[in-house]
């Protein structure tokens, strides 16, 4: 997800105000959790990160802010240190996770509180299985759940209120399995599980679960529901006022609708009933918030990998198929948005970085099944492109000049996809140490592009393949390979990724898993580096079988030019330039087409583009 500026606010009097309250509730530290962007909490990321966002006055996505009587600290990764050295003020210390000597919140709370701290904490933003262990490590300090967030109360009548997006039912020719078929398989889950019913709080899941989608929020079409499956009913919390009689006609007798607020005292209830009990609990996803947990109480839940998140995670053929067309779609636009800056910068016309992003979004709302954005788009130029998730400020950003580099990651929603596309170009003459950097990405790039490897590897066990190139010239990047993307869905979708966070050895790569390939690399107030495009696992077809397990690789499915006069070509075997060849070679047969007769300038830079090296 991207920033939106950098710039800097004054929080003092919020941190008064917080404090203020803490001290009237006897608590000693508030923790404002907000889970990682790759994480999918049950909240909606951005309610989290609009809190966080307010408290700190730093609006990334992913972070924690832990706020004692006297210290605040805000947690971050790699991803997010510039940005944030920018957007903190005086009243906070940065916490730079992933660098020597510095830990996770998680770990900072047990050893550096004193004994018998009281942590409030809101529970509906902290994951049930992070706050058990949180208070297996505090000892005698306690962690307090609390009934309202304070930080909700410092805002006051200031805070946006929540979005109530309408909601629409996705055909079935796109969505490719019908809403019965779906509910069906969870019930599957139900009964190996031997559980009463199954809980669904994360609201990419509820949206693919019942062919759902919202018309917008920020970006993402989900929208705020939680539902509760069980073996001869299913039930769907979300407000009324979102839910028109086309939806109703598409939820059929399967579906009972409630409001949204009811789903915390239905699980109350349904332990009320007598149906749950210990050898009959009701089921959670491992992304269940503690406040879910609270409902139900402990001895009547299982906690488990989520079945919604696995059976969503492997794409059907129509899922596929769509992806591999949007794609298509989308790389005309970009042909057409990069043909039209080169020009635009050659013939001397100034242009900042959101009038570049803006130009680029009008191209794409041209093409068929179009949707929206994914998320901001990141159009970085020289310095700017070494904040890994910069998004230009429209009223105060940076001029597009032509002897800089252009970092240009943005992503789009369709009908039959999602989007996520990262190029980096220069229309001057690169250095040589931007071109050699470049090129260590783009080896990364190839190198899993073009990995195969047994059913079952891991992305945490194929991270390193991307950055093997990098680290010959002592360079690397502070963000993960690969994650999961969904279909017109999030475009950040777990539980598979490709990376270093341990949470990736866990979760197995499946033919039909739709992922990003994005090495990277930045030079802290120069420039910044990166190679994306979404890939789809598929099993290869291999000359034996050992073990009988199968072996799987990718199908890249983004259609848009690498280029070429960043490489240096010194540095590339003959099959990494043969991988170039071919796949420009792919890009001009596919995106070519769309552009003949439409668009002479953007064909004739895309042929140009796709040339052979």
């Amino acid at each position: 997800m991207g920033a939106i500026g950098t710039g800097r606010v004054d929080t003092s009097k919020r941190i008064a105000g917080l404090r203020a309250l803490m001290q009237k509730q006897d608590i000693n530290v508030g923790a404002v959790v907000v889970p990682s962007e790759d994480e999918h909490f049950s909240e909606y990321p951005s309610e989290a990160d609009k809190r966080r966002g307010f408290i700190s006055g730093f609006n990334g996505s992913a972070g924690c802010a832990v706020i004692s009587l006297k210290d605040a600290f805000l947690f971050t990764d790699g991803r997010y240190f510039l940005q944030a050295e920018q957007q903190l003020d005086e009243n906070w210390t940065l916490m730079k996770q992933g660098l020597p000597d510095v830990p996770t919140w998680q770990a900072f709370l047990p050893k550096n509180l004193e004994k018998g701290t009281r942590i409030g904490i809101d529970p509906t933003l902290i994951l049930a299985t992070d706050a058990q262990t949180l208070k297996e490590s505090l000892g005698v300090s306690e962690l307090v759940p609390l009934s309202q967030n304070l930080v909700d109360v410092v805002w006051g009548s200031e805070r946006p209120q929540r979005p109530k997006n309408t909601v629409f039912a996705l055909d079935v020719k796109y969505s490719g399995e019908t809403l019965r078929s779906k509910l069906d398989r969870a019930r599957q889950e139900l009964a190996k599980k031997n559980a009463v019913a199954l809980a669904v709080t994360l609201l990419d899941e509820v949206a693919w679960l019942f062919n759902l989608r919202g018309t917008d929020i920020d970006f993402n079409p989900v929208f705020f529901a939680y539902a509760v499956v069980k073996q001869d009913s299913a039930v769907l919390f979300i407000n009324k006022t979102q839910v028109d009689d086309a939806v109703t006609a598409h939820l059929g007798q399967d579906v009972e609708v409630r409001p949204y607020e009811e789903f915390l005292s239905y699980l109350k209830d349904l332990v009320g009933t007598g149906l749950v009990k210990k050898d009959q609990p009701v089921l959670l996803g491992d992304k269940t918030s503690l406040a879910v947990v609270h409902a139900l109480g402990e001895e009547n839940v299982v906690i488990v990998p989520s079945p919604v998140a696995a059976m969503k995670a492997i794409k059907n053929s129509t899922e596929i198929e769509g992806f591999r067309q949007c794609h298509i779609r989308d790389g005309a636009a970009l042909a057409r948005y990069f043909a039209w800056l080169e020009d635009q910068l050659h013939n001397g016309v100034v242009l900042d970085e959101s009038q570049g992003s803006d130009k680029l979004e009008e191209l794409r709302s041209e093409l068929d099944l179009f949707r929206g954005l994914s998320f901001t788009t990141i159009s970085s130029t020289g310095p700017n492109a070494a904040i890994i998730h910069y998004s230009p400020d429209p009223q105060n950003c940076a001029i597009i000049k032509k002897d800089q580099v252009l970092m240009s990651q943005s992503c789009s929603q369709y009908f039959d996809g999602t989007t996520d596309v990262t190029r980096t170009w220069h229309f001057g003459t690169p250095s040589e140490e931007e071109k050699r950097a470049f090129t260590r990405v783009l080896q990364g790039h190839i190198a899993i592009d073009t990995a195969v490897f047994p059913t079952g590897t891991t992305g945490y066990a194929i991270d390193s393949w991307a950055r093997r190139y990098l680290w010959k010239d002592g360079l690397d990047y502070r963000h993960g390979t690969g994650h999961g993307v969904g279909h017109f869905l999030n475009v950040h979708e777990g539980p598979q990724g490709i990376g270093t966070r341990i949470a990736y050895n866990s979760s197995g790569l499946k033919s039909g898993m739709t992922m990003s390939n994005e090495p990277g690399y930045y030079a802290d107030g120069k420039w910044g580096i990166r190679i994306e495009s979404v890939v789809v696992v598929r099993e290869i077809d291999t000359p034996n079988n050992f073990g009988k397990i199968g072996y799987l690789g990718f199908e890249r499915v983004t259609m848009c030019p690498i280029q070429t006069s960043l490489i240096n070509l010194s540095l590339l075997t003959l099959e990494e330039k043969k991988w170039l060849n071919e796949y420009h070679a792919e890009v001009e047969s596919k995106v070519g087409p769309l552009l003949e007769g439409k668009d002479a300038r953007a064909l004739a830079w895309l042929k140009r583009e796709c040339q052979p090296v």
